[in-house]
């Protein structure tokens, strides 16, 4: 009796190994399963104050922390940054009432030439008209003049022979006296036009040479209106500067790693946060070869990680990698002596995570992983 239950036993024993071996080769054949598993994120930057350098005076945040995008989270002292931007923009209002002055200046002359060049320029002309006018004039009473003198002499010749009366001699005497002051009084007005006219030429020269002056102003305003230009791209410049002083978070996500602490000197371009976005994380599988057949974009995958082995999280393939890991090792295989160890490759297969709870994943975790072959 006891021999026939030992024997239905071990026949029951057989049976439920054979269902298990079964279940089990089953489950190998419907999966492809490994345990080369790594959580990584799409979105996982270390940050750091790209443009300026100073020492570290606040660090809002700590490891864990959650940041939002454009949310400042540190900040280097800006004390240098603020009294380079004061110098320069009193420098700039320095400039500017410079300029205003100038500007004023230059108005004021500007009005005062224009008129000044305008009266020179109508009195030289008036006078050049009246000086031809009088030489005109001259020259017409010095031919009169000059008929006059010739019969005064006759009429003096005739009346030394008795044959004129005096009085005629006399009128053509006068006549002659009354043209010789005339072209006297021309000649005196003559020469005072030509005075006139000398002050009028000066008073243009005056004029043109304070257009001079006026064309100096204006550049003087021109260099300054440069200068207060280029004062303007530095002030710019610095206010960019003062603003990346404070470190602010590119997307909403975690703080993953702290570099630095208060107190340290930070050089642009060093790393002073690590900061992952949770929704961007996945697995990063390193599947066997011998294992890849069946698997495909799409596949329905079902991960455990060592830190949570009772939760099951689930994702679909979303990559397969078109080389194996080691293709992109910093130091290849060497086989080109012949030398040759046959080894399984790994191909990185990336499992987007579809359903679980992504607070608890973390960078780093490893674990198992299952992926449901396609028929």
């Amino acid at each position: 009796m006891k021999r026939k239950v030992g024997i239905v036993v071990v026949l029951l024993l057989i049976v439920i190994f054979a269902i298990l071996a079964f279940r089990w080769i089953k489950h190998r054949i419907e999966y492809a399963i490994t345990d080369a598993v790594f959580v990584k994120a799409d979105e996982l930057s270390n940050v750091g104050f790209q443009k300026v350098s100073g020492k570290v005076i606040k660090l809002y945040k700590n490891m864990g922390d959650r940041v939002s995008k454009g949310e400042v989270i540190a900040q280097i002292d800006p004390t240098d940054y603020e009294l380079n931007l004061q110098n320069i923009q009193a420098k700039i209002e320095s400039l500017k009432a410079q300029r205003e002055q100038l500007e004023i200046q230059l108005k004021r002359v500007s009005e005062e030439l224009v008129a000044n060049y305008s009266i020179s320029t109508l009195s030289a002309g008036e006078v050049e008209k009246k000086r031809q006018s009088l030489e005109s004039q001259l020259a017409q009473v010095q031919a009169q003049l000059e008929l006059a003198k010739k019969d005064r002499d006759r009429y003096k010749n005739l009346l030394e022979k008795g044959v004129i009366p005096k009085r005629t001699y006399e009128e053509a005497e006068t006549r002659y006296s009354v043209l010789k002051d005339q072209a006297e009084s021309i000649r005196r007005s003559l020469e005072e036009l030509n005075l006139s006219y000398k002050k009028s030429l000066e008073g243009v020269k005056l004029s043109r040479i304070s257009f001079l002056k006026e064309k100096e102003l204006i550049s003087q305003i021109e260099a300054l209106n440069k200068e207060i230009e280029s004062l303007k791209k530095q002030e710019e410049l610095v206010k960019n500067y003062l603003e990346n002083t404070k470190l602010t978070a590119p997307f909403d996500g975690i703080v993953a790693k702290k570099y630095v602490s208060v107190g340290d000197v930070v050089s642009p371009g060093m790393p002073v946060y690590a900061i992952v976005k949770p929704d961007s994380m996945y697995v990063d599988v390193l599947l066997e070869e011998s294992k890849l057949k069946g698997v495909e974009k799409g596949c329905k995958a079902y991960i455990r990680l060592d830190a949570y082995p009772d939760k099951v999280f689930e994702g679909v393939v979303e990559e397969i990698s078109p080389a194996s890991a080691a293709t992109f090792a910093l130091v290849p295989r060497d086989v080109s002596a012949g030398e040759f160890t046959k080894v399984v490759q790994r191909i990185p297969v990336k499992i987007r995570i579809t359903k679980g709870d992504m607070s608890l994943l973390r960078v780093g975790m490893g674990g198992e992983v299952e992926i449901q072959r396609k028929r």
